[in-house]
């Protein structure tokens, strides 16, 4: 089994694939040795640093009872930080109402004590105007996200107090279109002709980005927290629960980390960490109990993510826990862009209500190119479906008339163990002529598997002292 070098897939992916743009800091990694790919990642991710200076929400006018709007406060406390030239903006301990969204500035280190929890508003209306988002992969006007920066440097969410988004089956949720989260016949949803449909016709029709907005409402719920085009960005302890859709989510943007975060959301669509068409990014010491993925890359959906070139490439993910969720790491399936150089280890997996533990998932709509990823020292308790799981035919919602053949390759898996799942390997490559290349498990054992291993369409598999419910499996 010949392990390639990341770069020299770089090179095939911008001969036979939809072009993207070289990494401003390229991982070049030796062939025999691709984790050393880590190291060369981590040295170019720098957590932003911010002068010692303080601006407290109360000196403001906020008021810690719960009920008192401390959106003025916020914003009054955060416009003077970033023209001090930065700081903290201090949440002290208490409850504080947030009607709408906090937009942070350059600069800004939002910290929340020991104690301090932000309530955020439920109120469709209080997030509006519109602001530049991409919701599900496409890029559109939208409801702010509850915290919001656009074009922003050295900005960070820190400390150990709360950000609770209050979402829930009576409000937000039901958007979803789902009986399980309070929709009931006759109310309105993001199916409905005006929201996500028409958002996506917009995408395959390539309309131009100010001709994308909603007249009224759109049923689109916003995200919690979206850095959309920023540098230098620092998550950092805090704990993150109920929110309206996707939790954490950096797009477009570069030098990203995220660390000992708690989220706990079981909403629709509540994944957990969705780090879109970004470079450099860490992920580490998380914890996420979640309503969908714990953790999705991304990179675009369709037309928008191929247009824009940006792949999700030069992740790590380390130490951390996943308990329920549609995956623990995943890729896709908003991928257009590509997704190369990802690299997960030393992570726990546990919970009956965790669907699977690696998954890549694409179709011929998506397209892109996603390859060079790599899993080692992950230890999986219990999982609903498959230890790991790569399709190429994933559910396609819209514009099946278009064909983008993904490609899928190079992704090895290394001491990776499990207790319990319906298969070890789900593999399922889009045909023979388009099938999932360069698979490679090495020191892995998958036991109280109940159907085995499920492979379809894949080439260059290779086992390397792989069990199967104490069984050494042989490569095909």
């Amino acid at each position: 089994m010949i392990r390639y070098l990341p770069g020299f897939f770089a090179f095939l992916f911008l001969l036979h694939c939809q072009p993207a743009p070289e990494a401003e800091d390229a991982v070049t990694t030796v062939a025999d040795d691709p984790w050393n790919g880590v190291e060369e990642i981590l040295a170019n991710i720098q957590p932003p640093e911010f002068p010692d200076r303080d601006f407290d929400i109360t000196a403001e006018g906020a008021v810690a009872d719960g009920r008192t709007d401390a959106l003025p406060a916020l914003r009054q406390a955060i416009e003077k930080c970033t023209s001090a030239g930065g700081g903290r903006v201090v949440v002290p301990s208490g409850d504080f109402y947030v009607k709408g969204p906090i937009h942070l500035k350059s600069n800004v280190n939002l910290h929340l004590s020991e104690g301090a929890t932000l309530k955020f508003s439920t109120t469709p209306e209080d997030y509006l105007p519109a602001v530049h988002t991409r919701w599900e992969g496409v890029e559109t006007y939208n409801y702010s996200p509850l915290i919001y920066a656009y074009e922003q440097e050295n900005i960070a969410i820190t400390g150990s107090g709360t950000l609770d988004g209050q979402a829930s089956n009576e409000n937000w949720w039901p958007w979803s279109g789902s009986d399980r989260y309070g929709w009931r016949e006759g109310m309105p949803s993001q199916a409905d002709a005006n929201s996500r449909p028409r958002l996506y016709a917009w995408n395959t029709n390539e309309v131009p980005l100010e001709e994308r907005r909603f007249e009224g409402v759109s049923y689109l719920r916003p995200n919690f927290v979206h850095t959309y085009r920023c540098k230098n960005i620092l998550i950092d302890g805090v704990t993150i629960r109920n929110s309206p859709m996707w939790v954490l989510h950096p797009t477009l943007s570069d030098n990203v980390t995220i660390q000992n975060v708690r989220v706990i959301s079981h909403g629709p669509n509540s994944d957990g960490c969705d780090p879109e068409s970004c470079n450099n990014v860490l992920i580490k010491n998380c914890y996420f109990d979640t309503g969908d993925d714990c953790i999705a890359l991304k990179s675009g959906r369709n037309q928008d993510g191929r247009n824009s070139g940006r792949p999700i490439e030069n992740v790590v993910i380390q130490d951390c826990e996943m308990k329920d969720g549609h995956g623990g790491v995943v890729i896709g399936s908003e991928v257009s862009g590509g997704a190369r150089n990802i690299y997960a280890e030393n992570c726990v997996m546990d919970s009956p209500n965790l669907d699977r533990a690696i998954r890549v998932k694409t179709n011929k709509v998506r397209g892109g190119t996603i390859e060079n990823l790599y899993f080692r020292n992950i230890t999986v308790g219990e999982v609903r479906e498959a230890v790991v799981r790569i399709n190429m035919r994933y559910d396609i919602f819209s514009d099946t008339t278009r064909g983008y053949i993904p490609t899928v390759r190079n992704i090895v898996v290394e001491n990776v163990t499990s207790k319990k799942s319906r298969y070890g390997l789900l593999l399922e490559g889009y045909s023979p002529d388009h099938p999932i290349t360069g698979v490679e498990l090495i020191d892995c054992r998958f036991d109280g598997v109940a159907e085995g291993n499920k492979i379809e369409f894949v080439e260059d598999l290779d086992y390397q002292d792989y069990y199967l419910n104490g069984e050494l499996v042989e490569a095909q």
